[in-house]
């Protein structure tokens, strides 16, 4: 359930960190600069149409021809369209179009192949003017969004037999959102379900690993300064249920091929009563950066963690006033110990500063309350509220932090699932020898050459110490990217742990660069 009140304002702030350009691949929308046709400047737009909201598996994209001065749409219009949906041909068609523009229906339905049919517009839709232009496209999962790829040559316009002297080309796409839903089972937290929401492209290779809370995928992509050139955002969001205490922390990082993306591309969301969203949103900038930085792969693989730098985990309280800050003590809670709660209660419209406040703080554990505590929280920056506690000796799992009554208000509560006996998982007893380390150190002050520093690692992996997932390899790239030195020395000075660099060599080993 949203919150109503506060969703205005949250829409505001997501609206402000996208760029101000919404047309181009990963986004509804593509209109393309205007081109000089038979004497007046003319342009295309490719944009989708919100369809009833209580319609499954169907996506409605319409192909309009435009005089860019007037911005009439052209009549009698003869379009030449080939079309896909990410890497799967669709059809390549010749339409008519009186009025200018076509629509297509995108639907969903089992059929052994790609169906393009002419629909019958009605009455209504021959007052608007929509025969002979309406076309359904249907096919397996055609209606689910993704990337719509269109490669349009305009053969006439403003009359079918004004045949264009040069016929008008334009390679263009249109994303429309798609979720996927992925069952997952947490050894702590139990059964959980992850969403993907990707404005881009389908998405494939879905992973998530216990061991580092960490969340992998896969989508096409491009590597080429023309498609970056017409991708103004790469939009992803991961959704998650409140009741996965662990992805409840303040921040996350994400890495494409390895790369490691600056902090504000990502943006949390908390304002849900039952699901938190986080938001990815990648600037053309960055994705010129990356592509600047190597030769990838023709797809992202993305890396999705939980930042450890935060030391608190965030909630935000039913009503959407107050955000609250929690971290505990010791890390690891267990049965029959002493514990320490630590938190922040910070008002989000005056800019997450602490605030004095009543409150109510329970924990439960099966509906049993196993510790109560009431007072007015402090706004010192400097001094935080604390629950201390001793967990009793039958108590494990799953305990529950709860804050209610806030200021008075029934609805300014929130809960964060936290776990007592956690089982952590075991590693490789194998250590890194010393001596690899040390060669990244040098190699990465440049004290020893590619070559030595690559042996070091194949060493790794071939004798078992480290395992890194193997990909189809591209042997196009042939010098080591210089973010692999940073990662190096990091690593060896301990900034980085093993499986941060460990993201670092599966990109060396899908390039080519190592073999194993």
């Amino acid at each position: 359930m949203k919150r109503p009140f506060i969703l205005a304002f949250l829409l505001l702030g997501i609206l402000a960190f996208v760029p101000n350009s919404a047309h181009g691949h990963g986004d509804p929308s593509e209109t393309f600069p205007p081109v000089e046709s038979d004497g007046k400047l003319v342009t295309l737009e490719i944009s989708s149409t919100p369809v009833d909201s209580t319609t499954d598996g169907i996506q409605q994209i319409s192909i309009s021809m435009i005089d860019f001065d007037s911005k009439i749409t052209l009549r009698d219009v003869t379009f030449l369209i080939k079309s896909e949906r990410g890497e799967t041909f669709l059809f390549e068609q010749e339409f008519l179009a009186d009025s200018g523009s076509v629509v297509f229906n995108f639907v969903s339905e089992d059929t052994d192949s790609v169906v393009v049919q002419e629909a019958e517009s009605g009455f209504f839709g021959s007052l608007l003017g929509l025969d002979n232009y309406l076309f359904h496209v249907k096919g397996p999962n055609l209606g689910d969004g993704g990337l719509y790829k269109f490669d349009i040559t305009v053969i006439t316009a403003d009359g079918y037999s004004r045949t264009l002297a040069e016929p008008l080309e334009f390679n263009g796409g249109v994303s429309i959102a798609q979720t996927t839903t992925h069952a997952i089972a947490d050894p702590n937290f139990g059964d959980q379900s992850i969403n993907v929401i990707t404005y881009y492209d389908e998405i494939s290779n879905f992973e998530y690993d216990w061991k580092s809370t960490s969340i992998k995928y896969s989508m096409p992509f491009e590597w080429s300064l023309e498609n970056i050139n017409q991708t103004s955002v790469v939009h992803e969001e991961i959704s998650f249920p409140y009741t996965f205490g662990d992805m409840l922390v303040s921040g996350f990082t994400m890495y494409v091929n390895g790369v490691q993306l600056p902090e504000d591309v990502v943006q949390v969301d908390d304002f849900f009563t039952d699901w938190r969203t986080v938001h990815f949103i990648i600037p053309q900038k960055i994705l010129l950066e990356i592509l600047a930085d190597n030769q990838v792969p023709d797809k992202m693989d993305f890396v999705i963690l939980p930042d450890r730098n935060y030391p608190h985990m965030s909630l935000v309280t039913e009503n959407g006033q107050f955000r609250i800050l929690i971290q505990w003590d010791p890390e690891n809670l267990k049965s029959g110990s002493d514990a320490r709660i630590l938190f922040d209660v910070t008002d989000i419209f005056l800019k997450n500063r602490p605030v004095a406040t009543s409150y109510e703080f329970s924990i439960t554990h099966n509906g049993r309350t196993i510790f109560e505590q009431k007072g007015t929280s402090t706004d010192s920056r400097e001094e935080h509220n604390v629950a201390e506690f001793v967990i009793p000796e039958d108590v494990s799992g799953i305990i529950h932090l709860n804050f209610e009554n806030l200021a008075g208000n029934n609805f300014a509560k929130a809960t964060l699932p936290v776990v007592v006996d956690r089982i952590i998982p075991s590693f490789n007893p194998v250590q890194i020898p010393s001596w690899v380390k040390n060669t990244a150190l040098l190699w990465s002050q440049g004290h020893v050459d590619d070559g030595t520093f690559i042996g070091a690692i194949e060493y790794l992996i071939q004798n078992d110490i480290i395992a890194v997932s193997q990909a189809s390899q591209d042997d196009s790239l042939q010098d080591i990217p210089d973010w692999v030195r940073t990662n190096a020395a990091l690593w060896a000075d301990g900034h980085i742990d093993d499986g941060v660099f460990i993201l670092g060599l599966e990109f060396l080993i899908q390039a080519g660069i190592i073999r194993v």
